[in-house]
């Protein structure tokens, strides 16, 4: 008898795991810079903007603050950003073109040709906390083929709120022990764990550079431990 696969569906987190979005922002405000005529630290920026991710959502997973997407959020803490490093002077044209920055970034250098292998046995999608609009306009600029977008708003959750995660596995009709999350970060699989989703783990050590100091190796009991997404493909049966 043929064993069943582990999971029917293998649901990726994104910033950070499917893209690199430190060296493609970095690059962005970097262009933009020299473009405009503007001097700053563009990389100090990139790290704040980031730096500014968790805390913004904390706010709306707090219920401090009603359901707000991503694009709003990422657009409130760029504009924040400006007036600290002295870029008041950038006009809103360009803080929209700044915040779309976010719809841009460069998958690492194994997501493409490993998701098409994953695609062959496998529905494959987005588990993120970004919107459904910055996520489908991330796969169309990067060739990312999902069978499905799901962003925070389809669960009105930002991750790690057990609703993020048992909503997508519900959206595709499908209990949660069929679903499995691919993330580069231990505690975005933890919490997919304790919501009933499968895990796997795939290492990104350099996603924040010479600040990174947590998720170099997988420290929990994850379903499958992979290097790159090849490598998963691999583990889980796919052709290359």
């Amino acid at each position: 008898m043929t064993t069943p696969p582990i999971a029917k569906a293998l649901l990726f987190d994104v910033f950070g795991t499917v893209v690199d979005w430190r060296s493609s922002i970095i690059d962005e405000l970097t262009q933009f810079g020299t473009t405009r005529g503007l001097k700053a630290d563009w990389v100090a920026l990139t790290d704040e903007w980031r730096a500014l991710y968790q805390p913004s959502m904390e706010a709306v997973r707090s219920g401090t603050r009603a359901w707000t997407i991503l694009d709003v959020l990422h657009r409130e803490s760029l504009d924040a950003l400006l007036a600290k490093h002295g870029l008041n002077a950038v006009t809103t044209a360009d803080r929209e073109h700044l915040t779309r920055a976010w719809h841009r970034l460069r998958p690492w250098p194994d997501v493409v040709q490993g998701l098409t292998r994953l695609k062959r046995n496998y529905i494959i999608g987005t588990l993120s906390n970004g919107n459904v609009g910055l996520l489908t306009r991330l796969a169309k600029n990067s060739a990312l083929p999902w069978d499905v977008v799901l962003g925070a708003e389809t669960a009105r959750a930002y991750k790690p709120l057990p609703e993020a995660y048992r909503s997508a596995a519900t959206l595709l009709n499908l209990p949660p022990n069929e679903v499995m999350l691919v993330a580069a970060h231990n505690g975005d699989l933890a919490a997919a764990a304790n919501a009933g989703l499968r895990t796997a783990f795939v290492g990104r050590p350099t996603e924040y550079g010479p600040h990174q100091t947590v998720d170099f190796k997988a420290d929990g009991p994850w379903d499958y431990v992979a290097t790159d997404f090849g490598n998963l493909a691999t583990q889980l049966g796919c052709t290359p």
